[in-house]
């Protein structure tokens, strides 16, 4: 019996023995088998490791785009942030066209080499051969990796000659300031080899902010014949902001003004501006050499009225400190028709124009539209009685403005004219040869009879308006003569 009981118990122990050895066994294939699932696991991450451990170049930017730069310029250089990963090789850097780039920003190529186990910066410039938008790409190449590519852009402009004028000039209603600013600069000497000129403006607000009001506005230049002041370009300041957002400001073509833009001028900055923040102004001419249409340019003021919104020619008729003049009387009083006296040799006329309408007066139009501001009309000029050129006072796109900031109601369209924007200029050029001719000239409104009856107080409505005849010859002329 003792010896059963022993072997029964030798046998327990074997059998225990057993089981734990095959417990044993049996973690250790899990253990195994864990080990070998975190090393699939390991092999895994290990890929992402090679992945990030792969040959690559990387940029920043992958694009630049250069401001307008001068054929034969360079523009200012722009930056380029290189990160090699694990190169065998150096980088070699191409590029074509109008682009240059650097390693020192100083010696420029169009192919540099640059170390392949480093970050680097280089260094591209846009020298433009001729004009127009030109594009190219900067390729990177280095052994074993793909090539990267930076877009490149440049817009080429002609060569010119820039003329900086009234800079940062603060026009303002009180506080010290003034309304109008009026200084003398030297311009251009030569001008008989001038293509074309150029004005911009540039609009800033003050530090208390810019004017909230869409307000006239003009630039003018004295002419030294007649002491007077010639109307260069108008325009109508945005709604509170400035105009920033255009490269340059605004932009108008004074070419027509040549024969006065030239050596030491008197130039007129005026806004009808009547509150305290006002505007910070700056003016700058380019003249750009080439072949002009004719060699000589001269201008004459046939009408100007224009000196601020409201000191336009009132529109249907006027009523002024209660008595009521009708449109007979206005045009009577505005003198709109002339005699003009023309000299020989004449190659080419044309009369140039501004006209912007303001106020509400009524009757409103069927669509609810006031006057001036607001009605579409069609205007006449008469040459020697007949209905010669007309001047559409309608849309011209106030929503499609690029100044589109603006606080105020700037994207209804008015009659001719939208906030912030510059107010255009209406070129009638003569089909016949008008050397050595008199002829009359008359500015025609279409009919229309102010009611008076408008909800605001100017009940007047207003057109604001300068007409010039420009000549032009390859023979030295004379300016024509306008009798009033």
């Amino acid at each position: 019996m003792y010896l059963m009981k022993k072997k029964i118990i030798l046998n327990n122990q074997t059998m225990v023995k057993r089981k734990k050895y095959f417990l044993d066994k049996v973690k250790f294939l899990v253990i195994l088998g864990l080990l070998t699932v975190l090393a699939c696991s390991d092999g895994s991450d290990q890929g992402d490791s090679d992945n990030i451990d792969s040959k690559s170049i990387s940029v920043y930017p992958e694009s630049i785009v250069f401001p307008e730069t001068m054929v034969s310029k360079s523009s200012a250089t722009k930056n380029i942030n290189v990160t090699p990963n694990n190169l065998d090789a150096n980088i070699e850097v191409n590029v074509a066209g109008d682009f240059q780039i650097s390693s020192d920003n100083v010696n420029f190529s169009n192919t540099i080499s640059i170390d392949g186990n480093m970050m680097s910066t280089i260094y591209v410039r846009f020298q433009p051969t001729e004009t127009g938008n030109i594009t190219s790409n900067l390729i990177f190449r280095s052994p074993g990796v793909s090539n990267v590519n930076v877009d490149l852009t440049g817009t080429a402009i002609r060569f010119r000659h820039n003329y900086k004028t009234f800079s940062n000039q603060r026009i303002a209603f009180g506080g010290g300031f003034n309304r109008s600013n009026i200084q003398s600069f030297d311009l251009h000497d030569e001008i008989t080899n001038i293509e074309m000129i150029k004005m911009y403006l540039r609009l800033d607000c003050p530090s208390g902010g810019c004017d909230p009001w869409d307000r006239y506005a003009n630039i003018l230049i004295r002419d030294q014949i007649s002491n007077e002041w010639y109307e260069l370009g108008r325009h109508i300041t945005p709604y509170g902001v400035d105009n920033r957002v255009l490269d340059r400001g605004l932009e108008f073509d004074v070419t027509d003004f040549k024969s006065l833009l030239n050596g030491n001028v008197e130039l007129k900055l005026f806004v009808d501006t009547w509150v305290a923040q006002g505007w910070v102004i700056s003016l700058e001419f380019d003249y750009f050499p080439g072949t002009p249409d004719y060699k000589y340019y001269k201008i004459s003021r046939i009408i100007q009225y224009n000196s601020n919104s409201l000191a336009g020619v009132p529109y249907g008729g006027e009523i002024r400190n209660g008595e009521i003049s009708s449109p007979e009387q206005i045009e009577a009083k505005f003198d709109l028709k002339k005699s003009i006296q023309v000299g020989p040799n004449i190659d080419s006329a044309h009369i140039r124009t501004i006209i912007s309408g303001w106020g509400h007066a009524t009757p409103a139009d069927s669509d609810g539209r006031r006057c001036a501001e607001w009605c579409f009309r069609t205007h006449n000029i008469k040459i020697d009685d007949v209905n010669t050129f007309s001047h559409y006072m309608g849309p011209i796109g106030c929503s499609q403005n690029p100044i589109n900031n603006q606080g105020g109601n700037w994207t209804p369209d008015r009659a001719g004219w939208c906030p912030g924007m510059v107010v255009p200029v209406r070129i009638n050029k003569f089909d016949n040869n008008i050397s050595g001719k008199n002829m009359s000239y008359e500015y025609d409104f279409k009919d229309w009879v102010n009611d008076f009856q408008t909800t605001t107080d100017n009940k007047n409505g207003y057109y604001a308006i300068s007409s010039f005849l420009v000549l032009k010859s390859n023979q030295e002329i004379q300016r024509a003569t306008i009798i009033e």
